[in-house]
């Protein structure tokens, strides 16, 4: 069985205005769905600051907590520094685009149905 995957793209400045409106998105998604996989494409975002970061390890951790799925894709180098120097390359999975994303996640729900 595939599991939904709801891609979510913000895009500019991910900090505390805009990362709680991607917050309450991903809130409202684990209510009413369960066992997803979320992935958040960061392409268009150019700065990520503390707030921001923390909005991401409180969707990660809210969507874990819900059987789901929590990956990123297509960080910038600001924000692959950010993620270095905080350690938090090491807790998320972070995909270098869309397409290996899409190419991994196929594989293994391929491997997991059996085919």
């Amino acid at each position: 069985m595939n599991n939904t995957v709801k891609i979510f793209q913000p895009s500019g400045r991910l900090n505390a205005i805009t990362g709680n409106k991607l917050r309450r998105e991903i809130k409202e998604l684990i209510w009413s769905e369960k066992n997803i996989i979320v992935l958040i494409d960061l392409q268009n975002v150019n700065f990520i600051d503390s707030s921001g970061l923390g909005i991401l390890i409180s969707a990660m951790q809210m969507i874990k907590s819900s059987n789901s799925q929590f990956f990123i894709c297509s960080v910038n180098q600001q924000v692959k520094m950010l993620f270095e120097l905080t350690k938090m390359d090491q807790i998320f999975k972070i995909f270098s685009n869309k397409d290996e994303f899409e190419r991994q996640i196929l594989t293994i729900q391929l491997s997991n149905s059996g085919m």
